[in-house]
């Protein structure tokens, strides 16, 4: 294991021991130290419960009208696909059926104020630059198109959208993506996932008193895992490229909105062109980092926690919600 230390509950500092006996003036064993501080930093023992505490409030904005994405970022093998998907039990639940079972429940309170909800999702990947529809098994060609000349809303062509009417219906859509979802053996996973995976949540309120309409859309990432080039076999070390070429994609993008720059490359990549009203638009976007304690992984925690930072320091324009007027064909 690498040196963790959890000073505080936004400050971490990961540390590299230099294999000296020495000690520093205060005590502590000599080695490679760096800090970072973030919203928020989860030591080991914290539950998928804790951590969907933070997340809970976002998924209620959903609610009213707003777009929100959660992203997992982090090497493979780091923990990612647990996060967000968990394993079966209500305890080791991860952050994608948590926020199907808070809207569901959410949802209630709304109808007691006349909201009356319809609810869409749809799971695709991203692997090697190509869009893959987890829900269908047919072959299709997938393009992100605008819906507005202003780029705030788009979709995927021929996607399966599905209507969904309980918890218990998104959860068998999602144990269908990831069956579907490609992955492969690598030394750090036996199971890692090669491709971004993305749960796409939309949410339409209708208030009839009102006569409003509330258009809310869920985007839910699970990146493929950060790693360095090794002696992979061809297709493995096509896949790493086109994983490590969007990941640095979305790092310059990360980069142009912090400088605040004119032109913003979000049409480098698929998966930063699908992100694109999540990253500059009007959304509420959180990033959930996860890192290895591992010695081995030292370098790639510190690029991690480095990117995270970069992250952590741009801040998008304000989120708007989505409302329209309800058009009544009587």
């Amino acid at each position: 294991m690498c040196n963790i230390n959890f000073v505080d509950e936004c400050t971490i500092e990961v540390g590299k021991f230099d294999g000296s006996d020495s000690v520093s003036c205060s005590g502590r064993p000599r080695g490679t130290r760096q800090e970072f501080s973030f919203d928020k930093v989860f030591p080991p023992t914290a539950t998928q419960e804790n951590i969907f505490e933070e997340l809970a409030l976002l998924v209620e904005s959903a609610l009213e009208g707003y777009n929100v994405c959660v992203f997992a970022y982090g090497q493979t093998g780091s923990g990612k696909t647990y996060t967000m998907e968990g394993l079966p039990g209500i305890e080791m639940e991860g952050m994608i059926p948590r926020t199907v079972r808070h809207i569901f429940q959410k949802m209630k309170e709304f109808q007691l104020l006349g909201w009356e909800y319809q609810i869409e999702a749809s799971f695709l990947e991203i692997y090697n630059e190509h869009i893959v529809d987890l829900l269908d098994s047919q072959a299709k060609t997938h393009e992100i198109k605008m819906a507005d000349s202003k780029g705030h809303n788009l979709y995927v062509s021929n996607l399966k959208i599905q209507e969904i009417n309980s918890p218990e219906e998104l959860h068998e859509c999602l144990l269908t993506a990831q069956c579907n979802r490609a992955v492969a053996a690598t030394q750090s996973n036996e199971r890692s996932s090669r491709s971004h995976s993305v749960t796409r949540i939309k949410l339409v309120g209708t208030h009839q008193l009102k006569e409003e309409i509330s258009i809310g859309n869920l985007n839910l990432v699970d990146l493929a895992g950060s790693e360095r080039l090794k002696g992979e076999e061809s297709v493995r070390l096509a896949e790493t490229k086109n994983i490590n070429k969007s990941l640095a994609n979305l790092g310059n993008v990360i980069l142009a909105l912090l400088k605040k720059q004119e032109h913003i490359p979000y049409r480098n990549s698929k998966l930063t062109h699908l992100l694109m009203p999540s990253l500059g638009g009007n959304s509420k976007t959180l990033m959930l980092l996860n890192v290895s304690p591992l010695d081995e992984c030292y370098n790639e925690t510190l690029n991690s926690l480095r990117f995270a930072s970069s992250v952590n320091s741009c801040k998008p324009g304000n989120a708007k919600r989505t409302r329209l007027v309800l058009q009544n064909s009587a």
